[in-house]
């Protein structure tokens, strides 16, 4: 059965202080998968498709410099849900206002620097991951716990 997918941005401040790993392990304990993962240098072009809908905002070219300054890491996870699971776990955009459990919540420092973008619907998450992934970078496979995890 298909699930839904998403796209998470893990970004240079997560990858800069080494909670990659932590971070992706907290989805997949919650049993999304991951059906794709690269680390990337994002370019100026880039950064800019990517953040489209703030072009003019005071705040663009700060968003601009910063995801393009360090390595970011890309990923597409898929499970039931998976837009609303991830959000969830992501927490509120501002670190000081998210909650503990979630990984802003518990890793986050500041709202400018709040580690993680998830996608907001299937629709910008289709948009965000063809921005990142060729489609054979995607993979479809089934997890050997996926018949304990779903119904």
């Amino acid at each position: 059965m298909a699930r839904d997918r998403t796209f998470v941005l893990l970004k240079p401040d997560a990858v800069q202080r080494g909670l990659v790993g932590p971070i992706l392990g907290r989805f997949e304990h919650r049993g999304l998968k991951v059906v794709g993962l690269k680390m990337v240098k994002v370019s100026r072009q880039l950064a800019e498709t990517y953040y489209l809908e703030h072009r003019g905002k005071p705040f663009f070219e700060g968003l601009v410099e910063y995801v393009t300054a360090d390595p970011v890491v890309a990923m597409v996870l898929e499970g039931d849900n998976a837009v609303a699971v991830v959000r969830k776990m992501m927490g509120k955009t501002n670190s000081a206002e998210a909650e503990s459990g979630t990984i802003r919540g518990d890793f986050g420092l500041q709202i400018g620097r709040n580690l993680i973008h998830g996608s907001d619907s299937l629709e910008s998450s289709k948009r965000e991951i063809s921005l990142f992934f060729r489609p054979e970078e995607l993979l479809s496979y089934t997890r050997i716990d996926e018949a304990s995890v779903y119904e």
